[in-house]
């Protein structure tokens, strides 16, 4: 069983993983089966099922972000999706739960310790969550996106990622995915995107240096988000080059081939993903929180992989300063390239799966 709904952080290297299991010949007496768990509320409930897997759902338990006073209401939230996790544990005769963090993760590592099912923890961000932070105490192996990340007995495996990602050959897809866009085979290409959601600050950013980054001969392909329909670009003048808006990007893969540079956010999994993949981005973290997406990205920027800007930064003046210039400037996209694919993982879903076995076969000696 694996956990971890709610967003793309938790439910993409949750995926890979149940990918990297699959294709495993499975365990003794039988092959793998795999089922997810998540709440309604989650994205979850259409990238799930959309990969194949069968999905089960409980009640959603949000968790304080640190130990306050809130967390004394927790216990009464969490009997119920307790009680419904280790119903699901002793039907599924499960062998080892697997937890992402997030709304899910909580109760099932308490069922999993009712149940003596052996807990598998996974950690995307250097600063863990609640859920995880409990969920390590109580588990059999403890793994970790970035070194250092302050986990009892955390091994450092890397962020598991899409074999389509892991795999991606950038140079030889680009003139297939630019066409796919809508966009002009040699031109730079700038790729702006906010994460699932989008992101207002980099949407007004990226419009508002539109005029700017087209005129100079660059190309932009930007997912504003599912909901922010009023983000719009004026018609272009003939001849200059394309701005193509488009509300979410489904194959991020032939996204990245088509980049020169990104524009985005600094969740767990873009910042792998793009060091994976040798695309240098421009990182602005999300203003709020922890800092943990500031975290997330300055290990990639202090190797020499991309720039950070803070979001309060962020505006068409500074991308026409810094971006413009560098998305025109192949040498120095490449000397990006190099020491972004230098600084990836691209087989930290394989790792974890031999990790995930591992406590699995153990449980059944």
């Amino acid at each position: 069983m694996l956990a971890g709904g709610g967003t793309g952080g938790h439910i993409e290297p949750m995926l890979a993983l149940a990918d990297a299991l699959t294709r495993r010949a499975g365990l003794p007496g039988g092959p793998v089966t795999v089922t997810c768990l998540g709440t309604a509320r989650g994205l979850e409930t259409r990238l799930v099922p959309a990969r194949g897997y069968d999905l089960r759902l409980i009640p959603p338990v949000p968790l304080p972000r640190r130990p306050t006073v809130d967390l004394m209401r927790v216990p009464g939230r969490v009997r119920r999706s307790v009680a419904d996790t280790r119903a699901l544990l002793r039907e599924l005769q499960a062998d080892v739960v697997v937890g992402f963090g997030g709304y899910v993760a909580l109760p099932a590592y308490l069922a999993a310790r009712r149940e003596h099912v052996p807990v598998v923890v996974h950690e995307q961000n250097p600063l863990p969550g609640l859920a995880n932070r409990i969920g390590a105490r109580l588990a059999a192996r403890v793994a970790v996106t970035a070194p250092g990340t302050p986990l009892p007995r955390a091994e450092h495996v890397g962020m598991p990622l899409r074999p389509a990602l892991t795999s991606l050959d950038r140079p030889a897809l680009r003139a297939e995915a630019r066409a796919a866009f809508g966009l002009d085979a040699d031109r730079p290409t700038l790729l702006v995107f906010g994460g699932s959601q989008g992101a207002a600050s980099l949407n007004r950013a990226a419009t508002g240096a539109a005029d700017a980054l087209t005129a100079a001969g660059v190309q932009v392909l930007h997912a504003r988000g599912p909901k922010n329909t009023d983000v719009t670009v004026p018609a272009r003048p003939a001849g200059s080059a394309p701005y193509v808006l488009v509300d979410y990007l489904e194959r991020m893969d032939l996204a990245y081939a088509a980049a020169d540079l990104a524009l985005c956010r600094s969740g767990a999994v873009t910042v792998a993903e793009l060091s994976a993949v040798g695309l240098p981005g421009a990182f602005v973290p999300l203003p709020i929180g922890n800092g943990e997406q500031r975290r997330n990205a300055l290990p990639l920027v202090e190797a020499g992989g991309g720039l950070l800007v803070e979001d309060a930064d962020l505006s068409p003046a500074w991308i026409g300063t810094h971006l413009l210039p560098l998305v025109t400037d192949p040498a120095a996209l490449a000397e990006l390239s190099r020491h972004a694919a230098a600084a990836g993982a691209r087989d930290a879903d394989e790792r974890l799966a031999d990790i995930v076995l591992a406590v699995a076969t153990g449980a059944r000696r």
